[in-house]
Parts: structure tokens; sequence; C-alpha cells
């Protein structure tokens, strides 16, 4: 088992930036690629990010290339979403998940709770 609790979430003006984290405890954090996923109010999860497991490999749904950035430390146990430039579409909860394989599909094992990001125009 795998818990896995994301933080960093709130309210933010258009074109700002926030920082999510994502602490995963339990079995071996090194051992599961990391992904974060978005769900808007009427919307199905969307992929947003994904980094394999050892952090060399990144891959990002166009909506967030060029403005933000997934990254893990292997010995914090911890999986960061750099987001900027923030728009009011990125409105949405955002979800850390964690699997066997680096894909972009929410096939993965284990979810955290969600945290609410709302950017305002």
């Amino acid at each position: 088992q795998v818990q896995l609790v994301e933080s960093g979430g709130g309210l933010v003006q258009a074109g700002g930036s926030l920082r999510l984290s994502c602490a995963a405890s339990g079995r071996t954090f090194s051992g599961y690629a990391m992904a974060w996923f978005r769900q808007a109010p009427g919307k199905e999860r969307e992929f947003v990010a994904v980094i394999t497991r050892s952090g060399v490999s990144t891959a990002y749904a166009d909506s967030a290339k060029g403005r933000f950035t997934i990254s893990r430390d292997n010995a914090k146990n911890t999986v960061y979403l750099q987001m900027n430039s923030l728009k009011p579409e990125d409105t949405a909860v955002y979800y850390c998940a964690a699997g066997a394989r680096a894909v972009v599909y929410p096939e993965y094992d284990y979810w955290g709770q969600g945290t609410q990001v709302t950017v305002s125009s």
C-alpha cells in the first residue's frame, strides 16, 4: 500500500504560480512512476504530467507544456508540480497518482485525495 497526500493548492490570480506537493508513505516511493491528473467540475479526470521512477523522463499534456514542471525527490518521498502562468481553465482538483508504469491514462494503483486549485481571472 502507498498513501498519497497532496498539498499546496489554493486560490491564485491568473498569471500566478502554485507549487503542489504530494507526499508518499508506505512502500518504496522510488519504485513507482508518479503522475498528476486534474478534474474540473462536470469534466472527466485528465492527465497533466508524469515522471518516471528515476525522475529522468517526464511527459506533459499539451495544456501543461511550457508552464508546468513535474519533479520528484526520492529521498523525501515527494513529487511536485510547479505551475506557472496559471489560467482560469487550470481550475480543478489536482490528484497525484502512483503506479508501476508511467502512462498518461488514469490507470494508476494509488491516488491521493486531491487538492483544489482555483485560478481567478
